[in-house]
């Protein structure tokens, strides 16, 4: 597991990386491909709104009249009939409100329905003057990176006498935010495109989360079993031992040898129970089985109780526990036998992970819905690292040059779930070489008349 995981990490980070290079490649392609396809539909509709245009506004001349006065003998000039000739002009022809409804139409039969447009008539090949033109054109002109422009030029068909009298004409149409225009028109597949590769990436995450759970799950197993050999292979040394020394004619003859021996059985014995019972409990946590029976109890009486049972340990260290017990109402509603072992799990901690001459302070104080107690050691400490993990299962803190530490890593584990199991909270804090302070924080019981 350890060899692979790196090349497994690898191999998913390489494909995740190429899938997503690939699907926005993919992505800016169909976007240049929609736009080419605007362009071209764009000039589409500039071709046939211009040659209806120019097909409607033909080349007759304009119907004008002239009137002269009774007994002239004035002769038009050649300029003035070629001026009178000349054919009118698109601008001339058709108002602004007809040039937009023949460029709509074109735009609702070539694809293009609800495309908002500006457009502007010029009689000016050099586009400086603009005769016809819709509201916003000039302002839409200006904006040259967001708007797609197309310019046709209006002219007549060849083979007419006229031709040199047609002025000549461009019909300019402007599409403005041409760009937001083909993204919504692929929203959907944009859309389709950022969530699946989203789903990617979470069961990238997923997976690479389940690799170090299991990664994570392979080491404790190995520590587990490591420490669960030395637990029991001790004390059963320990009996085979005291069996092999009572079967010793002088100690079966000694009557306090062989008690002595006996004593030392029954107590690894003990030892080798509360081990097993440790683990089952442990499992039967696991499965969430666990059952409190609630019952008003008086915390004080708890703590000096417990403190008292660590007494000899304490002074093996030349040790001792100072108890401020100040709370004025210590009455808690809680399981009995689980709040107790939570206490000693707690003391028995701060003396496994100390040093000579070890001082625990347990002090409670209460307020008006909460009992808390403080449990402070000057102890070993713990690192950032530690206390952030410490109440993960199987989880043993490095102690440093203190190599007597026994145990299977669940005891503040178990602290952690009769803690949440009493809705109550629970904070570390610590300073490495300097001690541990853990204090808890219980809901009071209500008190009944």
């Amino acid at each position: 597991m350890k060899k692979n995981f790196p090349i497994i990490f690898i191999l998913i980070t390489l494909s995740l990386v190429g899938i997503i290079y690939i699907q926005i490649n993919w992505i800016f392609t169909m976007v240049e491909n929609k736009q080419e396809e605007l362009h071209h539909k764009l000039i589409d509709v500039m071709k046939e709104v211009g040659q209806e245009l120019m097909d409607q506004k033909g080349i007759s001349p304009n119907p004008r009249s002239l009137r002269f006065n009774p007994g002239t003998t004035w002769r038009p000039s050649d300029e003035f009939i070629k001026e009178l000739m000349k054919p009118p002009t698109i601008a001339e022809k058709f108002s602004v409100n007809e040039i937009d409804d023949k460029i709509k139409k074109s735009f609702n039969r070539l694809g293009l329905k609800d495309t908002k447009f500006e457009f502007g008539v010029s009689a000016d090949v050099n586009l400086l003057t603009y005769e016809k033109k819709s509201k916003n054109f000039l302002t839409a002109l200006e904006d040259t990176v967001h708007n797609l422009t197309a310019i046709y030029l209006l002219q007549v068909s060849g083979g007419y006498d006229m031709d040199n009298l047609v002025p000549a004409e461009t019909l300019s149409v402007i599409v403005p935010n041409y760009k937001n225009i083909v993204i919504r028109q692929m929203y959907w597949k944009i859309a389709g495109v950022i969530f699946f590769t989203l789903m990617i990436i979470t069961a990238f995450y997923i997976t690479v989360l389940t690799l170090l759970k299991q990664k994570k799950l392979s080491e404790i197993k190995n520590d587990f079993i490591n420490n669960m050999t030395h637990e029991f292979k001790t004390p059963l040394a320990t009996i085979s031992l005291a069996v092999d020394a009572l079967r010793n004619e002088k100690v079966i003859q000694d009557r306090n040898k062989s008690d002595y021996f006996s004593g030392i059985i029954k107590e690894e014995n003990k030892r080798m129970n509360k081990q097993v019972e440790t683990i089952l409990q442990a499992a039967l946590m696991d499965r969430q089985e666990l059952q409190l029976k609630l019952q008003p109890i008086h915390v004080h009486n708890i703590i000096q109780e417990v403190a008292d049972n660590f007494l000899l340990q304490l002074q093996d260290k030349e040790g001792r526990a100072e108890l401020q017990l100040n709370a004025k109402n210590d009455l808690l509603l809680a399981d009995e036998v689980h709040f107790t072992n939570l206490i000693s799990n707690l003391i028995d901690n701060a003396v496994k992970y100390s040093k000579d001459k070890v001082v625990i302070r347990i002090t409670t104080h209460s307020t008006n819905k909460n009992l808390v107690i403080r449990l402070e050691d000057n102890g070993i400490g713990m690192n950032k690292e530690t206390q952030r993990r410490i109440f993960e299962k199987f989880y043993r803190a490095h102690t440093g040059n203190i190599h007597n530490v026994k145990g299977f890593g669940l005891g503040l584990s178990y602290v952690k779930t009769i803690i949440d199991a009493h809705h109550a909270k629970i904070k570390v804090e610590s300073v490495v070489g300097k001690g541990t302070t853990f204090t808890l924080e219980f809901p009071l019981a209500k008190e009944t008349a």
